[in-house]
């Protein structure tokens, strides 16, 4: 039978309770700015793979079709119906392809569409469209014919600087502390990169 003694000393005071108490309250709040950050930063990175997937995926698709498809941003909640309208910067993406008929007589096929964000802390910085052609490359082209604006939106290849030029989406989040971009060679190739370092074979994941 424990004695009176062991009794007493067995559990805790109430100071003893209140000093923890306040020891993790404090250790909560040196962590939670750490943790936010961290919450943001995989935040990109979600984004980051949602937007680098959608592109590779219309690359895959030009070529498994032979024929141009179209990669548009959009703000539209249903970019799987034809008549949305495609935006710089939008939150949502849709892959098409693009009639090679201009009279009429073809219209676009929906091939697969995916949401980036639906949060307002999600900034997505990138041209409305982009076009692979038959053999996966950036190709101009102004007559995609996937929205609601005359002609659709404008392919346009990406120009000088960098060198070799490459077409740029750059995402980032607020509260985040890395920032993250996806790139589109001329050749068609998709690449996530940190724009904090320069691609070199010691920076492969760089800009």
């Amino acid at each position: 039978m424990l004695s009176r003694h062991a009794k007493r000393v067995s559990g805790f005071t109430l100071l003893e309770m209140v000093v923890a108490m306040g020891i993790f309250a404090i250790l909560v709040a040196m962590a939670a700015p750490v943790m936010r950050t961290w919450v943001c930063n995989v935040k990109v990175r979600s984004v980051c793979d949602a937007l680098q997937n959608g592109l590779r995926l219309a690359q895959t698709e030009s070529l498994r079709r032979s024929r141009q498809v179209v990669f548009s941003l959009t703000n539209s909640t249903t970019p799987q119906t034809i008549g949305f309208t495609a935006v710089a910067n939008g939150n949502y993406w849709s892959i098409y392809t693009i009639p090679s008929m201009t009279d009429g007589s073809e219209t676009p096929a929906f091939v697969e569409a995916g949401v980036l964000s639906n949060t307002t802390n999600v900034s997505i910085t990138g041209q409305a469209a982009a076009c692979f052609n038959s053999v996966g490359r950036l190709v101009t082209n102004s007559s995609t014919g996937v929205t609601g604006v005359t002609n659709g939106p404008t392919c346009a290849q990406p120009t000088s600087p960098p060198t070799p030029p490459v077409l740029t989406y750059k995402v980032s989040v607020t509260g985040a502390d890395r920032p993250l971009w996806v790139e589109v060679s001329l050749g068609g190739q998709v690449h996530m990169c940190d724009p904090s370092l320069t691609l070199s074979t010691a920076n492969p994941t760089g800009c």
